[in-house]
């Protein structure tokens, strides 16, 4: 059973992602480069906010564009 603090903290959450989701369309149409500029930031500041256990769940690839890979983070 819900009470009222956890509903309303999913309406907050589901409000957020509806947010994201905008901010991210609005991005669809622009530069390439600069989305995946942005992209990089996002996922460093939330490998950051999770105490560096996000980058075990990213691709290669996308660790190595967000400078999360174990050599670039070894220099910082």
């Amino acid at each position: 059973m819900t009470g009222p603090d956890q509903a309303a903290g999913a309406e907050a959450a589901e409000d957020d992602a509806a947010e994201l989701i905008a901010q991210l369309k609005d991005l669809a149409g622009a530069d390439p480069a600069d989305v995946r500029q942005v992209v990089a930031e996002v996922l460093a500041a939330l490998d950051r906010a999770a105490g560096g256990a996000l980058r075990e769940h990213l691709p290669a690839a996308i660790r190595h564009d967000a400078g999360l890979d174990a050599t670039v983070s070894a220099r910082r």
